[in-house]
């Protein structure tokens, strides 16, 4: 049975600079087989209902099929308090590892499950089953990544570190891409329906083990060695300690999450189907334009994390909100011109909101809580906000364009959501790109010079005192560039 100790018997010494590629590398393959497994999902879901649904009406069937897609993500949550306090209690490493392992598995079985026209109503109740398996994986795999990342970056570049790390994401969703399309591509609309869709799941299992070897050569991160040093019994459980004394800058997160989350998955999941169906493209155009602008937004991810690095989270948030109420009708008014250039046009001006949002909100929420609870806290405040509204993003999509007729409803959509999330950032957030992130304690807030100025919202002085130390510096070996 493994200790408390455990994690600093075993690990690799820490990276210093030449070493954080590594330690990036590590955390973030497990987001990337993921958002590989997300991205195709929702490229192949018109192909992959019609395996696991009964004929009929194609919408009702794309809607269940979209409708597992989304239960997958509303058991989240669960995932991250169980894998959150194993992180918390274990080690951030050896929680990842078996993440890793099981995302892998989980994103293969897809590929060889049976169909509707074999074992009748048993094929779409086994992609459930292995959806809410996977959903619980993906609510720890997240946030532990994210921990990780964030405990061995330089104070200063923690942004620009999450930057690399959302390249995993964006990236893990552009090889989804392009994997459906190249098999689109090869393979014609039987050959599709009957086998290929399940080509591109299997490859999941070779990068899982992959990147298990990675992390296996990491060691644990040193804020949570400092930790367990300092603490090596244990102390209330994550969970409730996370929901006792950190509930504000969680509930402050979803307030600006939830317009992250759905501006995220309407783009790569629902967009390039209504390009194909509504927007006169065609499959392969409308997939090819998406495409694009997934291949442009990458190198902006790290430019988006260096620039919050140098003003400040908060700013980029607010102007995120902005962009997302006045950008996306007019990315949506030029996407229905009907072009292919119009449609990667379109994309492009929906990525201005999503530059200011992403990589700022991932980055924010690991800075508001302390190293005890930060697994927990992370996977419990991404999970809740984008289990409700990015899983439901593409169902919520086809429904509203259903119903109105218009893709402009999505845009009123995202526009009120941008509304709520504008105000929970002006009244509720207080920066943290100059925090420090002190072992075992919540980290101060700091002014915009990066002057410590009170404590972290949730932190009282006396939970200070109990922890037996002030805030540190940041440990040698996360030490890097300024």
């Amino acid at each position: 049975m493994a200790t408390a100790s455990t994690p600093s018997e075993r690990p690799a010494p820490p990276p210093g600079k030449a070493g954080m590629p590594k330690a990036v590398v590590a955390g973030c393959i497990g987001n990337f087989i993921e958002q590989i497994d997300v991205g195709l999902y929702g490229y192949l879901a018109p192909v992959m209902a019609g395996s696991f649904f009964p004929g009929g009406d194609p919408t009702v069937a794309l809607l269940s099929t979209y409708g597992t897609f989304a239960i997958g993500f509303l058991v989240q949550p669960l995932g991250g308090v169980i894998f959150g306090r194993m992180g918390d209690r274990v080690g951030r490493r050896t929680m990842l590892m078996l993440t890793i392992v099981l995302m892998g598995v989980l994103t293969a079985c897809i590929g060889m499950l049976p169909t509707y026209a074999q074992v009748g109503a048993m094929a779409p109740a086994l992609l459930l089953v292995i959806r809410i398996l996977q959903g619980a994986v993906h609510g720890g795999e997240y946030g532990g990544a994210l921990t990780f990342i964030i405990e061995y970056a330089p104070r200063r570049s923690r942004g620009l570190y999450m930057g690399y790390a959302s390249l995993g994401v964006f990236g893990g969703l552009l090889v989804g891409a392009g994997l459906s399309a190249l098999v689109s591509a090869l393979l014609d609309d039987g050959q599709m329906a009957t086998w290929g869709w399940r080509l591109p799941f299997l490859i999941a299992l070779p990068l899982s083990l992959g990147g298990l070897l990675l992390r296996r050569r990491v060691g644990e991160t040193p804020a949570f060695l400092e930790h367990q040093r300092k603490n090596p019994a244990p102390q209330e459980s994550p969970i409730w300690e996370t929901l006792r004394a950190y509930w504000r800058p969680l509930l402050t997160f979803t307030g600006y999450a939830m317009t992250n989350a759905v501006l995220s998955y309407t783009w790569v999941t629902y967009l390039p189907q209504w390009l194909d169906t509504e927007g006169g493209l065609g499959h392969s155009a409308a997939f090819a334009s998406n495409l694009i602008s997934l291949a442009a937004y990458l190198p902006l991810l790290v430019l988006a994390g260096w620039l919050s690095d140098r003003i400040g989270r908060k700013p980029m948030l607010l102007a995120g909100c902005v962009a997302c109420v006045t950008l996306v009708p007019l990315a949506f008014w030029v996407a229905h011109q009907g072009s292919f250039g119009s449609a990667v046009l379109a994309q492009l001006i929906y990525l201005i909101p999503e530059f200011c949002i992403a990589v700022p909100a991932t980055a924010s929420l690991p800075e508001m809580v302390p190293t005890r609870v930060r697994v927990t806290a992370t996977a419990l405040g991404f999970n809740v906000p984008f289990s409700v509204f990015s899983g439901t993003a593409p169902m919520v999509a086809t429904a509203l364009v259903g119903w109105s007729g218009t893709l402009y409803a999505v845009s009123g959509y995202l526009g009120a959501l941008a509304v709520i999330s504008f105000f929970a950032v002006l009244l509720g957030f207080r920066e943290t790109s100059r925090r420090t992130l002190a072992p075992g304690e919540a980290p101060a807030a700091t002014d915009h010079a990066g002057d410590e100025v009170m404590p972290a919202s949730g932190e009282t002085t006396a939970a200070r005192g109990a922890e037996g130390h002030s805030p540190a510096p940041e440990a040698p070996a996360a030490a890097g560039p300024r």
